[in-house]
């Protein structure tokens, strides 16, 4: 289905040689608590926070055609092909006056952290990592929203298979470049935002508070 990557194309220019960023990937299984520290850290440190989730989310409803077609791609449960959401990380990162930016929960899978690299030409600083285990993720997802659709047993032991599948090798990846900043995720918020801190601290003594 060529078509969504040719839409998403569209108008598009890749990112101008003379804007240079910082991305740091944030990666984490679901209930690990990466949402909240990636709030600490735009507080803290200055980054903007952009979710692929959010992006695609936000494409669908503003009604493009590019939207309608990741639209129909998600309910005949078709994945998105990488370019699509790239393209959209690009635009953001294009559009925003910052040069600091958090992307969370991708890359998803090696296809994903080949194509963004390709596409962009950009390497991610370093990735954040919340290691968290499944029984403590498990806990923290049936403790909150009690009564969501999918946050039943079933579903949750599913999203943690997916997860362990695709991203560690994401991770693994990175790990062997010594990229991984490994956080342990199972402390109270306030004590894994410490840890965060000092990650981020050398690199941000300017900004830091």
């Amino acid at each position: 289905m060529g078509t969504v990557v040719e839409s998403a194309n569209q108008g598009e220019v890749s990112l101008p040689t003379n804007k240079k960023v910082t991305v740091i990937f944030v990666l984490g299984g679901p209930g690990s608590g990466k949402g909240t520290q990636c709030t600490n850290i735009v507080e803290h440190f200055g980054y903007t926070h952009l979710s692929a989730g959010d992006l695609l989310r936000a494409e669908i409803k503003s009604g493009s055609e590019n939207g309608t077609m990741i639209s129909n791609m998600i309910k005949e449960g078709k994945i998105v092909p990488s370019e699509v959401t790239i393209k959209l990380l690009q635009r953001a990162i294009q559009e925003n006056g910052n040069d600091k930016f958090l992307i969370d929960g991708f890359p998803r899978n090696e296809e994903n952290r080949a194509a963004f690299e390709l596409v962009t030409g950009i390497e991610p600083e370093f990735v954040l990592f919340f290691d968290c285990p499944e029984a403590e993720m498990e806990k923290r997802l049936l403790g909150r929203n009690q009564g969501r659709e999918d946050d039943n047993i079933e579903t949750i032991r599913k999203r943690f298979n997916v997860y362990m599948e695709s991203s560690l090798p994401v991770i693994e990846y990175y790990n062997s470049k010594g990229k991984v900043r490994k956080i342990d995720a199972v402390k109270p918020v306030g004590e894994v935002f410490e840890a965060v801190k000092a990650v981020f601290a050398p690199a941000n003594e300017k900004v830091a508070a």
